[in-house]
């Protein structure tokens, strides 16, 4: 007879575990409630135990400090479990799916993030077939990676974005295929799994101290200078045009270009990605570029904001020195680029 596979359940909170209040106000519910509202879940030929945040919490309070309880709870278990299916609200999980991503180095067993647009306790929510699916294919044992599997499609965390606040199929995968697709049956694209030569790890630590520009037309460089300047900033995400072009004009953005620069000669480590969803960096095509060329700029090449910046967090906390930092950033490590 077949071992039944383990899995172990977290939940974090988010909208999937919620109902209405009499005031009708979505209030979080005991995580013992949860399964209650899929009667039928235990006749799926899988063990599934719980583990909770002591305090569920909304995904937007979902940061560093969230991202390494999860590292944890999924290290204390990994041996005793052969998947995990993370249930978290939906504003945030990509950003905590790509940095799980990167801290569980060399992981071998599926990490599926999931959650939902509506909340367990109503008719019409798609709580139900969200988690019944994450666990299947985290039972399946076939993509020993962390992903999301929302709406039928499951797509790799690193490549993942929120795109709809509305309709169920919230998240895409821009420029990469989906992993697997749920239907009668799941198809699973296994050409696209990523497997890891490594021997799993678990990064402890993440450096905060890393920020984000976005440029946009007509901007005031003025503003951005003080950030620059402080020296706590160890790295930044520079969020350009199109295949990597940039509006600075040196007599406007002069400052700006000295203070950037400085910031970059001090240790800075600056990663330039793209603001288009879909598509490339290539910072070598066009003159707009030359700037980031001669300031050294990394390129993110097809990273999404997501990607870029927990990988620039996880990579400046795990590393002593700026060489080794800058290896890990332009690596693939998990299927990111």
């Amino acid at each position: 007879m077949m071992r039944k596979s383990k899995i172990l359940l977290i939940y974090t909170g988010g909208t999937i575990g919620m109902m209405k209040s009499d005031e009708e106000k979505y209030v979080p519910f005991s995580v013992d409630n949860l399964l209650k509202y899929i009667p039928r879940i235990h006749q799926l030929p899988i063990d599934i135990a719980i583990e909770s945040f002591e305090k569920p919490l909304d995904s937007s309070a979902i940061g560093p400090e969230g991202w390494l309880k999860l590292v944890s709870i999924i290290k204390s278990r990994y041996n005793e479990f052969d998947g995990f299916v993370v249930l978290h609200g939906t504003d945030t999980m990509a950003y905590s799916a790509s940095a799980l991503g990167f801290l569980l180095n060399g992981l071998n067993k599926a990490v599926v993030f999931t959650g939902s647009q509506l909340p367990i306790s109503e008719v019409r929510s798609d709580a139900r077939d969200n988690l019944i699916t994450a666990i299947e294919i985290s039972a399946s044992q076939k993509v020993p990676e962390v992903s999301i599997l929302f709406d039928n499609n499951l797509y790799r965390g690193v490549r993942s974005t929120k795109k709809n606040v509305e309709n169920f199929d919230a998240f895409d995968s821009p420029n990469f295929p989906v992993l697997a697709t749920a239907g009668v049956n799941i198809k699973y694209n296994l050409n696209q799994v990523f497997k890891s030569e490594k021997e799993v790890s678990f990064f402890k630590k993440v450096n905060q101290n890393v920020a984000s520009i976005k440029l946009f037309p007509g901007m005031n460089f003025e503003f951005y200078i003080p950030m620059l300047e402080q020296p706590e900033l160890q790295g930044l995400v520079l969020e350009v045009f199109g295949s990597g072009t940039v509006s600075f004009n040196k007599e406007q953005f002069f400052s700006f270009y000295k203070a950037l620069k400085h910031a970059i000669e001090r240790g800075v480590l600056v990663m330039a990605i793209s603001q288009c969803l879909k598509g490339a960096l290539d910072i070598s095509r066009y003159e707009a570029s030359s700037i980031l060329l001669e300031l050294n700029v990394i390129s993110g090449r097809d990273l999404t904001l997501e990607a870029a910046v927990s990988k620039m967090m996880i990579g400046l906390a795990n590393f002593d020195d700026t060489k080794s930092v800058k290896d890990y950033l332009i690596k693939n490590q998990c299927g990111e680029f």
